[in-house]
């Protein structure tokens, strides 16, 4: 009999509504797998299987009486800087320790509404920017599972729940579930409402989740929104046309990711894609520019309360890159985000010509020890353009651990992102 635990989201929500599966009976076959794990893996900071299996009994009877919603049934792992009405919302840092809200996050509630059970918080750094947690790659425990959707992006590789809800302000959905081997999907800004995020930059932070194959990032995001992200599954009728864009830091890119996006490449052309390559122009290298600047000043802003009242509780790196931030003026500020603005303008130029970029997820493999996540080298550009990034498992580095390929559309083009990366995903196997 197959461990309902190993099932896909759409297979195990196919057999919820066929009544061939109970929720109860998944959601404990998925405790029993989290139990195994967690204590390597560590990627919840708050679990309790009683409410758990309470949540799945409540869509067990929902089920029974007609009333199941599109995700009835499917495991969620809720990154810990999302509010949560039944668990502790503490924003990976000591200043919001026991931190208990009286409301769901949007996205959460939308999720709740779907019929998802909330498995539990999982582990992020210090207000999604700094300061690891002690979550460790499922891979190889040695290892970073990025950040700073360290637990989602864990859980999710290790096959601990169908989606972890993840947000990103640099890199913070795609690189960790690259260095996972999950999927990540960063949608278009603003597709998942930021209600109840404890948002740090206003410019840049995204919801978006990490699941174990492109369909089920696209049920995922189907179930909570009522959009239509179609069936990546089926294959296009015609080949993409690919830019293949290295970025303006290339030269981060390591031996492997080298050869990985390469090869990719290689094999997208093979299978009738047309791939060329694409330089990006100087306002869109600008936009990369301010980055830094935006990120910092807003989160300087975001958290004024904490650095008020209690700066002794956050840590030395995050202290000063706000104070380096807030430092550079609102003048400052404000050019950075006509920079972002111009950089979206010129970049729409540049989509026009294509049906999707190809480019790296990470600089390479995840790096050793738990004390850095990672550098998003190739992941803000992309956020501050707001625009619709997936990054699909495509093979291993030399130290087996697994290597990334990002699939970049135009804005709004969520639909087209998650067709692109399955059809490339599946060329290059």
């Amino acid at each position: 009999m197959t461990d309902p635990a190993t099932l896909s989201a759409t297979d195990a929500a196919r057999r919820i509504r066929d009544g061939r599966l109970s929720v109860t009976a998944l959601t404990e076959a998925l405790l029993a797998r989290i139990a195994a794990r967690e204590p390597e893996v560590r990627a919840f900071i708050h679990l309790d299987p009683a409410l758990a299996l309470r949540q799945a009994a409540a869509v067990d009877r929902a089920l029974k009486a007609g009333r199941a919603g599109p995700l009835a049934g499917l495991a969620f792992g809720v990154k810990d800087v999302l509010d949560t009405a039944d668990q502790p919302s503490q924003y990976g840092s000591a200043v919001w320790a026991g931190h208990r809200p009286r409301a769901d996050a949007a996205c959460v509630a939308l999720a709740r509404r779907a019929g998802a059970v909330i498995l539990g918080k999982t582990v992020t750094t210090e207000f999604a920017t700094r300061h690891p947690g002690a979550t460790a790659n499922p891979h190889n425990p040695a290892h970073t599972p990025g950040g700073s959707s360290s637990g989602s992006a864990a859980g999710a590789g290790a096959g601990f729940f169908h989606a972890g809800f993840g947000t990103q302000t640099a890199g913070s959905i795609i690189r960790p579930a690259a260095y996972c081997g999950a999927v990540g999907f960063k949608p278009s800004f603003g597709t998942l409402h930021r209600a109840g995020m404890k948002v740090m930059a206003e410019s840049l932070d995204t919801i978006g989740v990490i699941a174990g194959s492109v369909g089920d990032a696209a049920l995922a995001m189907a179930g909570l929104t009522g959009g239509d992200y179609g069936a990546p599954e089926s294959r296009p009728g015609q080949a993409p046309r690919l830019g293949l864009c290295w970025g303006p830091t290339a030269d981060q890119a390591a031996a492997e990711t080298r050869e990985a996006i390469e090869r990719v490449a290689a094999a997208a052309a093979r299978s009738g894609a047309r791939v060329e390559a694409v330089e990006l122009p100087a306002a869109v290298i600008a936009g990369l520019e301010a980055h830094a600047l935006v990120m910092n000043g807003e989160s300087a802003e975001a958290l004024a309360w904490e650095m008020d009242h209690a700066a002794a509780q956050l840590s030395e790196g995050l202290r000063e890159r706000m104070e380096w931030g807030l430092g550079q003026g609102r003048a400052a500020l404000a050019a950075g985000r006509t920079a972002f603005a111009a950089a979206r303008a010129a970049f729409a130029d540049v989509i026009a010509g294509y049906d999707a970029i190809l480019t790296p997820s990470a600089p390479g493999e995840a790096p050793e020890g738990l004390g850095w996540t990672g550098d998003p080298a190739f992941n803000s550009l992309w956020t501050l353009l707001h625009v619709p990034c997936v990054t699909v498992p495509v093979g291993t580095g030399p130290k087996g651990l697994p290597l990334g390929a990002q699939i970049v559309t135009g804005f709004g083009q969520d639909r087209e992102a998650l067709a692109w990366a399955e059809w490339v995903r599946a060329a290059s196997t």
